[in-house]
């Protein structure tokens, strides 16, 4: 690989670095899979960079690849994390009330499948349907409608 490409891989990391620590916190809390799940995540974002051509917004390629090397290192250690941690700007709410419901939000949305999981986590990093079936790799209907079925979902769950 020549310079240039590992430079611009090197900006890429840097400039997502974020993205990728949130979803590799969203399917462990195990620092110890935490650094494998991260360092899984930057290989498979390596051994993809040279085929990446700019048909999609970095931070959405970066999104996909992390998302699915997450879902599918889940699936081969077969665990799942009995909590999700919190953002740090969800840490700092100052109302404990909020941040309750907000503890609680999380700990239901870790009940939820992988699929599922990915999904209601870009809804609420505020991204728009065309973003998210870009993500996952669907239609923008299909996400309207995966996301109804997931708030009901949530809400039931809240209500068990």
């Amino acid at each position: 690989m020549s310079h240039s490409l590992e430079a611009a891989f090197t900006h890429l990391i840097d400039q997502n670095q974020r993205i990728i620590y949130k979803i590799c916190y969203m399917y462990t809390n195990n620092p110890d899979d935490l650094a494998d799940y991260y360092q899984e995540t930057l290989i498979n974002l390596w051994k993809a960079f040279p085929n990446f051509q700019n048909q999609a917004q970095e931070s959405t390629w970066v999104y996909r690849i992390s998302l699915n090397t997450c879902i599918t290192f889940l699936r081969r250690k077969g665990n799942r994390p009995t909590t999700i941690p919190l953002t740090t700007e969800v840490e700092q709410i100052q109302n404990e009330a909020e941040e309750a419901q907000i503890k609680q939000l999380y700990n239901l949305i870790n009940r939820l499948n992988p699929v599922e999981k990915a999904i209601i986590m870009l809804y609420l990093d505020d991204k728009n349907y065309e973003e998210i079936a870009a993500i996952v790799g669907t239609t923008t209907n299909n996400i309207g409608v995966k996301l109804n079925r997931i708030r009901e979902k949530l809400k039931n769950m809240s209500h068990q």
